[in-house]
């Protein structure tokens, strides 16, 4: 299922980034005083009361950009509207409730979401101060006193959003269905994709990007086997791209990964891998999805001997976290190899669904040990009892030892690579837990 997405609104200077930080335990967002400083990563996985959620810092006002503020309020809000399943308002009782305030709770009333109104700032403990009754005039309901510095309010306001949450026992998807989601930058050619496959024309193609849609749910089938598209595209409004609302897209990219067994993550050809790309790509890896990447528009790239293999290694440079990713290079315009993509995408989920048996598995490791002696610290060597696989999609392994401290981060990459050579696990990440024999967990 995938994680819920709870977007941060507001007007510049309220204090989002501080909440947001707040709520995910880290500093990611970069705070100050001046409006419009958010350019940090504007999202990250929260957890409360054991649900996990997407929490998504709107922002404020870029300082480069010529925009009025007003527009820049609207651009923000629009984005929340398009992406959140839930919505905080966030505003200032020190300020007191603005006409910004109540342009933005305007436009967040109209889409029908679940919203919920934060008035921050409330440092000291007790009371809060009575200014907190004319924000009842936004038309939102009860507003909740918190304090993005201190922590305090927290505990009510997430309460009351997890709420809003999905039920964790709903019907789980059919399990014969492949669900594949196709992520990357805006104009990389993913809509393109989805109507060559479906051999008609079913998403909007166009060359200018813009405003984010909903991703769109494509089921089809080819012999025996059932998939689900998952198109993030439809960044389809005429104009110059805004550097937020392309941000943004990141955010719509995240939801359709999570709920994918395989990710396709496109790449044009003509641009190599970008932030955004490495962004995405990043999400899907640790997700622990079935991953391809897939170079776009190969039929515009004059070629040269070695053109191909250079290019791959350039992209597994910029990926180098993923390199057991396949790298393919076609044309949805053309339909250039995009065929064999359906063998890919089926073999790929076959290996991020792989169980390999305990006794193949320590066989592997005790090869691997007998081959290339495992680390000692101090006159103590690392010892292997044995390995387990805990799980799949993906494949998670738990190995036992005498000590945790010696089990150094560059064996454990030796023995994945001694997996990977003897079952493939082509596409896939591969998880290592690695216990004192004794642990229970």
């Amino acid at each position: 299922m995938a994680k819920p997405i709870v977007a941060i609104v507001g007007r510049p200077n309220v204090g989002k980034s501080t909440l947001f930080n707040k709520i995910v335990g880290k500093r990611i967002a970069i705070v100050e005083d001046t409006p419009g400083v958010t350019r940090d990563r504007i999202y990250a996985e929260a957890e409360w009361n054991g649900r996990r959620f997407i929490l998504v810092d709107t922002g404020g006002i870029e300082p480069n950009t010529r925009d009025e503020i007003l527009s820049q309020i609207k651009a923000q809000a629009q984005i929340a509207i398009d992406t959140a399943q839930v919505i905080i308002l966030v505003t200032d009782i020190r300020e007191g409730m603005t006409s910004n305030d109540k342009e933005v709770a305007g436009m967040l009333q109209k889409s029908g979401k679940p919203l919920l109104l934060a008035c921050n700032k409330c440092d000291t403990p007790g009371e809060p101060p009575l200014q907190i009754y004319d924000f009842y005039n936004l038309g939102i309901g009860e507003p909740y006193p918190v304090s993005g510095i201190h922590g305090m309010g927290l505990g009510d306001l997430l309460d009351k959003v997890v709420e809003y949450f999905p039920d964790e026992d709903a019907p789980v998807e059919d399990e014969d269905v492949i669900k594949v989601a196709i992520v990357g930058k805006p104009n990389a050619g993913k809509s393109s994709l989805i109507n060559y496959i479906l051999g008609q024309q079913r998403v909007i193609v166009s060359p200018v990007a813009g405003t984010t849609r909903d991703a769109v749910d494509i089921f089809h089938s080819r012999d025996q086997d059932k998939f689900l598209f998952i198109d993030t595209a439809g960044m389809r409004k005429k104009g110059k791209i805004d550097e937020n609302i392309e941000r943004y897209s990141v955010i719509r990219a995240l939801s359709a990964v999570d709920r994918a067994n395989v990710v396709i993550i496109m790449i044009d050809a003509n641009e190599n891998v970008t932030e955004q790309d490495t962004k995405i790509a990043g999400y899907a890896h640790e997700s622990g999805k079935g991953c391809i990447i897939a170079v776009n528009k190969w039929d515009l790239i004059e070629k040269e001997t070695k053109t191909m293999d250079n290019y791959r290694r350039s992209v597994q440079e910029g990926l180098a976290y993923m390199t057991y990713a396949p790298v393919m290079f076609i044309s949805a315009k053309t339909g250039l190899r995009v065929g064999k993509l359906y063998d890919m995408i089926k073999y790929v989920a076959d290996q991020n669904s792989m169980r390999i048996s305990t006794g193949m598995l320590n066989d592997i490791i005790n090869e691997a040990t007998a081959r290339v002696q495992p680390p000692s610290d101090k006159g103590k060597r690392l010892k292997i009892y044995y390995g387990t696989q805990a799980s799949t999609r993906p494949p998670t392994f738990v190995i036992f030892v005498n000590d945790k401290k010696l089990a150094h981060f560059s064996y454990v990459r030796y023995l994945e690579n001694c997996l990977r050579e003897a079952f493939g696990f082509e596409g896939t990440p591969i998880r290592f837990i690695i216990r004192e024999k004794g642990e229970n967990k």
